[in-house]
């Protein structure tokens, strides 16, 4: 199965949202990594065919989304950034209420229903109210949800929002198992989302794919542009404004930073090894 993003571009009011957005993906999990307002939720919203381009199309197989109808939803899991519930729901009764609505057979719901509880944790949670639920679990329902039709396309839209970092890591184990007969679409501005299995991380700002690659290789375009050093105290406010900090650490007369900068910034840094998060920051420093 191929899924093709063909030039999208999306306006409102005039301004641009998503600007000529193109893509090929096969099975495996992708990253949409970018900042709040680089227009990864709208693309995501144009992919789901929740609303339709200003121009450029979605295809599967070279078919068109929207023309595809239920064919497309079929086969289609959507977690949104911000999911509605309704809160005099037990976890069971919203899993079977979204089952219905995707006109899944009542037996299998009830079993795909218990077996994607278990999956996220939830299981000894399922006859309890939503609104007694904390905003992890929340969100780890909403993955559940997004998983009831067995979908062949898996769109998260900031997956982990308010997930602690043991489910984080839990959630990543859980995409990697699945990415072998899926397209998995991971929209987030959170680096770990997507670091260790995106098969492919596309970076937006301003609406545009400024680049594109495994993780490793995007890594290796700042290889001798991040660079470690110690500023003392009195000279760290000047220093700051200057330049793109990634990380510090405080001690009593000077500041240990880790700094990006394509020249050296100061007489004792020295180089050291780039991370994703040193990228993803040199190209956002600005916000």
């Amino acid at each position: 199965m191929e899924l093709t993003l063909e030039g999208l571009h999306k306006q409102f009011n005039g301004k641009t949202a998503v600007d000529n957005v193109s893509a090929r993906l096969r099975e495996g999990v992708y990253g949409f990594l970018g900042a709040n307002g680089a227009g990864k939720t709208t693309a995501m919203q144009m992919i789901c065919g929740l609303i339709t381009p200003t121009s450029g199309e979605v295809k599967v197989d070279g078919k068109n989304n929207i023309d595809m109808g239920e064919d497309f939803r079929d086969m289609l899991g959507y977690l949104p950034q911000e999911f509605g519930y309704t809160a005099g729901f037990t976890a069971m009764e919203f899993l079977l209420y979204i089952a219905s609505i995707k006109g899944l057979n009542p037996r299998y719901a009830k079993m795909k229903a218990e077996e994607l509880l278990n999956l996220v944790n939830l299981s000894t949670e399922a006859n309890h109210k939503i609104h007694t639920f904390s905003g992890g679990m929340k969100r780890r329902l909403g993955i559940a949800q997004a998983l009831l039709n067995d979908p062949k396309i898996l769109i998260l839209d900031e997956p982990t929002a308010g997930l602690d970092p043991k489910e984080r890591i839990y959630f990543r184990s859980i995409i990697s198992q699945m990415a072998k007969d899926k397209i998995i679409i991971i929209s987030t501005h959170i680096v770990s989302d997507v670091e260790y299995n995106s098969d492919e991380i596309m970076m937006m700002k301003n609406g545009k794919i400024i680049c594109k690659d495994s993780a490793g290789a995007l890594v290796k375009r700042i290889e001798g542009a991040v660079w470690s050093c110690r500023v003392p105290e009195e000279e760290w406010m000047q220093f700051e404004k200057e330049h793109c900090i990634s990380n510090q650490h405080n001690y009593r007369d000077y500041i240990e930073a880790r700094v990006i900068s394509e020249s050296k910034p100061c007489m004792d840094a020295v180089t050291t090894e780039p991370t994703l998060e040193d990228l993803y920051l040199s190209c956002f420093y600005e916000k």
